[in-house]
């Protein structure tokens, strides 16, 4: 005796075979929770690993856009015969006859120059700051901003005046400049009176890390050469390629080579690349943790069909044809992975705007992301239910209600 089917053109509606997938999450609902978990959490850490540099990137454009690209430092480097070079006292005015080179400006170090707080902190506390040499026209130059008070000028740079960096500043505990109440530091065995504090310079790092005074004063006082470390230069930005390439020659003609040429900006977007190679990882983990939630769902599936033999096989007796049997349970596995791929993408978005509010970035949610988290969590529902489904359409009603 044969079991009455169904023809194959009765199948059943759409919203019928998702009614019956959700119907099976429904009477187990821990088993579902804790299967499309896994598929939550795999999903939430590819957004976010997608997201997060899409920030980064993000707020490196506008950072960069804020700050420019036309920034060139030139310091010392080493001669062809592997010694120390120096740059010359006007390397700066020399580099300013370059056509296309709209400022220029330098900086030197002060040798054994310390500073600290009183000359009760001993000498050996130097809180990895160094003293620098610079002149009136530095902010202008590389674009810095002053936090509090003003910058070296004219009428003080004669004087035993400093103006502290922003790591500077927060190291010795002085976070603003009050002219009623001046506060003076110990800078190599000399008094000298804060009149400003700098913001942050990601262009020029090595100056939020110094203790700024004027060039007189610091080879009136400190012992200061005359020689610049550093030389900062500004040129029109669709030149700075072909200043880069002279800069060297031009402001030490006597040893060209020995001049190490960099553009600040760069290296940011190398910070980013190093970011992003740090993401491909982490994306490869949340493909690793998306595969895991794959197979628990497979294995859930697998339990399912296994506990629903009857059901199975009185819907077989019913005449529900086996198409229609795996439809339902391929349905359920779609469904259970894209409940998981939908949290998963929730949790992604709100890790990536907490981070991003936290960073001080623009938070940016790739579309391809968010969509692709549902398709591929879908997708690996598909998969891993379809060795379920089809065992659930094989079973003989007979078998299955024995």
């Amino acid at each position: 005796m044969t079991t009455p089917t169904l023809p194959d053109s009765h199948r059943l509606p759409v919203t019928d075979v998702l009614t019956l997938g959700a119907h099976g999450m429904r009477t187990r609902p821990l088993r579902a929770v804790l299967s499309a978990l896994g598929i939550a959490i795999g999903i939430a850490a590819m957004v976010a690993v997608l997201a997060v540099p899409a920030s980064s990137a993000r707020a490196l454009h506008d950072k960069l856009a804020a700050l420019g690209t036309d920034l060139l430092t030139a310091a010392p480097g080493r001669s062809p015969a592997g010694g120390n070079t120096q740059l010359p006292e006007n390397a700066a005015a020399m580099a300013k006859r370059i056509g296309p080179v709209t400022g220029a400006t330098a900086t030197g170090k002060v040798p054994n120059a310390t500073i600290r707080r009183s000359d009760k902190v001993p000498l050996e506390d130097t809180s990895g700051v160094s003293v620098l040499a610079a002149d009136t026209n530095l902010l202008n130059v590389i674009g810095g901003t002053m936090h509090s008070g003003s910058f070296l000028g004219a009428g003080n740079d004669n004087f035993p005046v400093v103006v502290l960096g922003a790591i500077t500043a927060s190291r010795l505990g002085i976070d603003h400049v009050d002219p009623a109440h001046p506060t003076q530091v110990y800078l190599a065995g000399h008094w000298f009176t804060v009149v400003g504090v700098l913001d942050s310079m990601p262009l020029a790092p090595e100056i939020e890390r110094s203790a700024l005074v004027g060039r007189a004063v610091a080879q009136k006082l400190l012992g200061f050469d005359g020689h610049p470390t550093i030389v900062y230069v500004k040129a029109v930005e669709s030149a700075v390629a072909d200043v880069r390439a002279v800069l060297g020659a031009t402001i030490n003609p006597q040893s060209p080579f020995g001049v190490a040429v960099q553009r600040p900006s760069d290296v940011l977007q190398a910070q980013a690349l190093t970011q992003s190679t740090y993401s491909a990882l982490f994306l490869g983990l949340g493909g690793i943790a998306l595969l895991v939630g794959g197979v628990g769902v497979a294995n859930t599936m697998v339990i399912s069909v296994l506990e629903r033999r009857r059901e199975i096989g009185l819907r077989r007796a019913l005449g529900a044809t086996r198409r229609q049997v795996r439809g339902q349970f391929l349905a359920e596995s779609v469904l259970l992975s894209g409940l998981g791929g939908l949290v998963g993408v929730l949790i992604g978005v709100l890790v990536t705007a907490g981070y991003a509010l936290s960073q001080s970035w623009p938070a940016v949610l790739p579309v391809p992301a968010l969509t692709g988290g549902v398709v591929i969590s879908a997708l690996v529902g598909a998969i891993a239910g379809a060795y379920p489904a089809m065992r659930a359409a094989k079973l003989p009603p007979t078998q299955a209600l024995s």
